[in-house]
């Protein structure tokens, strides 16, 4: 009877054998790194009697604002426009349904890579009137070295917990015959921020002086990394 090539394949052994066992282990790495970005997000609001005045107060405090965020050119990296809303507020009171006033809202959001020019928008920002600051939230990019290292390490832990493991049974490896990647990163805070590192501001109109620039301490950022690892080893006396 003819056998498939398939079935003339040896199984490998799940557990090892005698003449080949296995170690498995994982590997870990936790490094605390500085932040290469940071967001705010700013609210801009406007209310009027009618519903062009409100349109035209609310166009007018958007465009300021991304003027002056764009002031700060290259340490902007990135200036996006979220929701829009123009919404009438009806009279409690009164026969039928009238309009009292309308209110509007723009969100943007920015992320700097400057974190001194940091200070000094968050502040000016808060002080244009009718707008709100939250934030920052402190990150890192997708594509920092700092998840290689993470990485990197993670790999190397697993190798020195196998080597240890065979020290302790008078033996070596021999071989690597499985790597797994578990998740490898996990970047804290992402959004929302961590608590403290928030920061929220709202205009004092009429001010007759530009307020002193915030003093802002970037958040360190933890990475974790995981790794499984199984070796093969020469085989122990035991």
């Amino acid at each position: 009877m003819a056998t498939s090539p398939e079935e003339a394949q040896p199984t490998a052994a799940p557990y090892g054998t005698p003449d080949a066992p296995r170690i498995a282990v994982r590997g870990e790495a936790h490094l605390e790194v500085d932040p290469e970005i940071a967001g705010i997000r700013v609210t801009v609001l406007a209310r009027g009697k009618d519903r062009r005045t409100a349109l035209d107060d609310l166009t007018r405090r958007n465009t300021t604002a991304l003027d002056l965020i764009k002031t700060y050119g290259q340490a902007v990296e990135r200036l996006e426009t979220g929701t829009f809303s123009l919404t009438p507020e009806l009279k409690e009171k009164g026969r039928g349904e009238r309009i009292h006033a309308y209110h509007g809202r723009v969100h943007i959001t920015a992320e700097l890579t400057d974190f001194t020019a940091l200070g000094e928008l968050t502040t000016r920002l808060a002080d244009l009137d009718l707008t709100s600051v939250d934030g920052p939230w402190w990150s890192l990019r997708p594509t920092s070295p700092a998840h290689k290292r993470a990485r990197q390490q993670a790999v190397k832990d697993a190798v020195q917990r196998a080597r240890e493991y065979a020290e302790a049974l008078d033996t070596t490896l021999a071989a690597l015959v499985e790597l797994a990647d578990i998740g490898a990163e996990a970047p804290q805070p992402v959004r929302p921020a961590a608590p403290g590192g928030a920061l929220r501001a709202r205009s004092a109109t009429g001010a007759e002086d530009a307020a002193a620039p915030l003093d802002l301490e970037p958040q360190r950022q933890r990475l974790h990394a995981q790794v499984n690892a199984r070796f093969t080893m020469l085989p122990p006396r035991l």
